[in-house]
Parts: structure tokens; C-alpha cells; sequence
């Protein structure tokens, strides 16, 4: 995916104006005075305001299958691999909030074929990274086979997800690594062997 350094710059503008106000009150107006230049220069590098939200997400996606395949280079038992996958996602959420709130935002969104497309995605490298670590963590041992590997991607990245709102519920008012560690713990107790 090539992204601009403009367009850099005003995903990362419309990202902090989300994370101040809400996806609701983004608009191409007070975007293009946060970034200061005029609505028609906005939209010489994007068609819309969901435009930009879907190039949010196809940035995170970019970027989530760059520091998962980093992660699978530097961790290459399961248990260890999965905990620093979310790790890495903490971290980087922790950095980086507006592509928390850009990933919220499109359940208050209308849908749209691109919306959902970019979601779909995302969801999907999130999937299959986390099938291979639980795949090789069944073949290994380490990980219960009693359940298929598919409903165990399920569980964990549900139970992420509801990581991920609480945080932003919260108004990010809590340590997330810390809390998230924790979650990760019990998700290990829960799929491993080794009780």
C-alpha cells in the first residue's frame, strides 16, 4: 500500500481529531482547518471522509502484518509468539489510539462496501497470524487440540477486542499492557496444556 506523506499527515490529523471528538464530528471542514489549507485541497488527496477512515485501515493493516511477521522472526515458540503478537498490539495502540478509534468508528459509520472490505481485512491478517501460532501451538502440544484452531483464533481475538473497548471506554484510563498481560495469562491458561 503507498500512502503519501500528505496523506500521512491527514490520516493522522483526522485520526486525533476521532480520538478528541468522535468519529461523528470529523469533517472534511475541521480537518482542513486542523491541518490548515482549504476543503478543496483535502479532497485533491481524498474523494471523502471515508476515504480517510478506510485508508486508516488499510494502514493499520499494513502495519499489523509488518510487526506480526517481525515477531514471528523473533519468537519462534507458540506460547511466547502469541503473547508478543499482542504485545506488539498494545504497544502499538498504546502509540498510535487514533487507529483504535478508526477501527470503532465504523459501527457508527453507514456501511459501505469499502468500509467493510477494509475491515474484513484487517480481521483477516489478525486471523491468519494468530492461526499459525495456534496451529503450531496444537501440533507442539502446547495448545489444547479438544477445540479446532479456528474457534481458538475466535475466542482470543474476541477477547482482545473487548480489551480493546474497554480501553477506549475507559478513555484510555487504564495501564493496557498491564491489564492486557493479564487477559493474555488467562487466554493461555485457558487454550494451554500446561495447567
Amino acid at each position: 500500500m503507498s500512502i503519501s506523506p500528505r496523506q500521512l499527515e491527514i490520516i493522522e490529523a483526522a485520526g486525533h481529531l476521532i480520538t478528541e471528538d468522535g468519529y461523528a464530528k470529523l469533517t472534511t471542514k475541521r480537518l482542513a482547518e486542523r491541518m490548515q489549507f482549504s476543503e478543496a485541497a483535502l479532497y485533491r488527496h481524498f474523494a471523502s471522509k471515508e476515504d480517510i477512515l478506510v485508508t486508516m485501515l488499510e494502514h493499520l493493516t499494513a502495519s499489523v502484518k509488518e510487526r506480526m511477521q517481525a515477531v514471528a522472526l523473533q519468537e519462534t515458540l507458540p506460547e511466547p509468539r502469541l503473547r508478543a503478537m499482542f504485545d506488539s498490539h498494545f504497544s502499538y495502540f498504546k502509540a498510535h489510539p487514533e487507529y483504535l478509534m478508526a477501527i470503532f468508528a465504523t459501527n457508527f459509520m453507514e456501511r459501505t462496501p469499502a468500509g467493510d472490505r477494509a475491515i474484513k481485512e484487517l480481521m483477516e491478517v489478525m486471523r491468519q497470524h494468530l492461526r499459525i501460532v495456534i496451529g503450531e501451538g496444537q501440533k507442539s502440544g502446547d495448545f489444547t487440540r479438544t477445540i479446532p484452531a479456528d474457534m481458538l483464533v475466535h475466542i482470543v481475538m474476541g477477547t482482545f477486542r473487548l480489551h480493546m473497548l474497554q480501553w477506549r471506554m475507559s478513555g484510555r484510563g487504564f495501564d493496557i499492557t498491564r491489564k492486557g498481560r493479564s487477559l493474555m495469562d488467562a487466554v493461555i491458561t485457558l487454550i494451554g496444556t500446561k495447567r
